[in-house]
């Protein structure tokens, strides 16, 4: 292998496009059914600390995907897929 390779997240998660990555990995979860309707997702804070990215680009994803429809916040219950 020529790429050395630190940790998987860097592998799977690249420097420059992170957000870009778990917005996406997020929403075809949601297209194909992995994360089915009416599942609660973490907090941004949580979901950042399970992928070692910032909190910042977890809440811009979640942001993005609820104003694509495939989120949706409701108050004291977090962020639902639908």
């Amino acid at each position: 292998m020529s790429a050395n390779w630190s940790t998987l997240r860097e592998l799977l998660l690249p420097p420059g496009s992170r957000g870009r990555v778990v917005e996406s990995a997020l929403r075809e979860a949601i297209r194909d059914g992995r994360l089915p309707a009416g599942s609660r997702l973490p907090s941004s804070r949580d979901l950042a600390a399970q992928l070692g990215v910032a909190r910042g680009t977890v809440t811009l994803a979640y942001a993005q995907l609820t104003a694509e429809g495939y989120l949706v916040a409701q108050a004291g219950s977090g962020l639902l897929s639908t």
